[in-house]
Formats: C-alpha cells, structure tokens, sequence
C-alpha cells in the first residue's frame, strides 16, 4: 500500500497538518527584554546597606533610584529596597529588617521579561521547577525558578515597562556546576532564553578557579539577558571562588580596582591573566562577592 501524503493523510482524518512557522514560533518565543533590565540580586545587613551602596557607585559609577522600605514577597516581610543603576550592570539590593522569608535570598538575579505567564511556562518546559508561584509586588509581578543544578532566578515583569540607560558593558552571570548537571542546565537555558554558545573550552586551565595544575570546563553564553559563563569542575573549589555570582566588565581593570579600593572594597583574588581577560574577585562592604574583568593588557 502507498503512503498517502501528509496533507492527504491529514484530510482524511479530519485533522489539519500542523503549520511548521506556528510550530516553530511556539518553541522559539523569546521574552526577554535585555541586560539593562536585569539586576543582581544583593541582600545586606540593614547597617551596611549605604556603606554597601556607596561603595557600589564609587567602584563602577551610575545612580540610584530612592531608597524606601517596601514589601517585596507574598508572605508579610519588610526591606529597605534599591535600585543600582551602574555602567556595568544593575544591582537590587534588600536590607530585610524582618525575617526573609524562602525562596528568597537564594535567587542569584532577576531577569524582566515581556510576559510573565507566558515566561514562566516557557522556563517550566525547558525543565526549571517553580520555587514559587507568580505573585504581586507593588510594581509588577514576581516568580523565583530554579535550572538543574540548583541554579536559582527570579523572573519579573513590571506593571509599567523600565526605561533604563543602556549599558556600557554586559555583566556575566557566572554559574558553578560539576559535570552531574551542567549540560542539562545549558540545555534548559539554552532552550529559554535562546541562548548562543560563545566558547566551549573543555581544558580551561585550572588555576583560573583555584585548582592550579588542573583542567575545568568553561562555557560562554550569550543571549538577551546578557552574558553567562558556566564553569564546570569537580567543585572543590577554595574560597571564595563558586561565592562570585556575577562578573563586571571594564574598560580599564586596575583603575577601577583602584577606586574600589579607595571606597573600601577588599580585593579577594588580584587580577590576573584569563585567555581573554584580566580578572579579579572582590568583596564589597556588607559582603556581597563579585567578579570583575577588563581586557588583557597589552
């Protein structure tokens, strides 16, 4: 017996074929709204939140929004809440002076998206788990999601849309993961946010992590939320390298360290070569750890 054809076939069963662009467009529905958007998530003791703050400005430049207490979570829960608005990437920064109630203080950042349901369903199809529900907040709605791995975001959506400089440089969300699970999240994030693979480097020198004649996996992403990179060892890593969840970019390394170090920023790692960066990893007052990077010197 022949085949019929699939538009036959489907004729004759009372169906319709499925239209290939509808079928792509639902797999390939982007939300995002770009890096400027997007914030790092920074909890501090409420005594360090100006110290904190101040020395953010001072080591990267920008302004902030007004600093207010607010309730920020479904469950009842009081912050002093602000926002960083730098030339290398924004911050929110919570001061709880209540409990802070879970998921929250484990999200890494949040990432504005164009629709929120539709978001979050995307993330649950590409394999996130909800760790919260959608939910209020005075100026928009929220969900926490995590990837595999433990790789924990909140998604968000603003009642009336941002409008935030554009950035001079692209922060990197910089994520640990033993070899157990980092394909699978690069296969999830990949899937949501349509991300593209930049590098793949499968002998990056170890050193670069604290693991000197060693090897690790780096992987470079690139996508509407900005850069990624995803650092895959056997996590036996020394502190504080895994504690630095977003990577700046400069123009000049040394002289930012410099200022950050006038406004009382601790260096943790100095700078040193990385196949195409300088980097370094710093503390800021009130703890928060980050990673900070320029082009290599010539």
């Amino acid at each position: 017996m022949k085949r019929l054809p699939l538009f036959l076939a489907a004729l004759m069963l009372g169906t319709a074929p499925i239209a290939p662009a509808l079928a792509r467009e639902a797999v390939t529905a982007d939300y995002a709204v770009g890096p400027q958007c997007d914030t790092t998530h920074v909890y501090v003791a409420p005594e360090d939140f100006d110290r904190f703050v101040t020395s953010l400005i001072a080591t990267f430049g920008g302004t902030t929004t007004k600093k207010g207490a607010f309730q920020v979570t479904p469950t009842t829960s009081k912050t002093w809440s602000q926002l960083v608005l730098t030339q290398a990437g924004s911050v929110s920064v919570f001061g709880f002076t209540t409990p802070i109630p879970y998921p929250f203080g484990v999200e890494r950042n949040g990432y504005l998206v164009s629709d929120m349901d539709a978001a979050v369903d995307a993330a649950v199809a590409a394999g996130a788990a909800r760790l919260i529900t959608t939910f209020p907040d005075p100026i928009g709605r929220d969900a926490v999601v995590q990837w595999p791995g433990g790789v924990n975001m909140q998604l968000y959506w603003h009642t009336t849309k941002p409008d935030y400089p554009t950035l001079v440089t692209v922060p990197e969300n910089r994520v640990y993961l033993t070899a157990d699970r980092a394909d699978a999240f690069v296969k999830s994030w990949t899937r949501f946010a349509h991300a593209r693979t930049v590098s793949d480097d499968k002998a990056a020198p170890g050193v670069e992590i604290g693991q000197p004649g060693t090897a690790y996996r780096r992987i470079r992403l690139t996508s509407g939320y900005g850069a990624m990179t995803v650092m895959v060892s056997n996590g036996q890593l020394p502190w504080p390298y895994g504690r630095d969840m977003t990577g700046y970019a400069v123009t000049d390394l040394p002289a930012t360290l410099a200022k950050a170090q006038a406004a009382g920023v601790e260096t943790l790692v100095p700078a040193h070569a990385e196949a195409d960066r300088q980097s370094a990893i710093v503390r800021f007052p009130g703890g928060y750890i980050a990673e900070i990077h320029g082009p290599v010197a010539p």
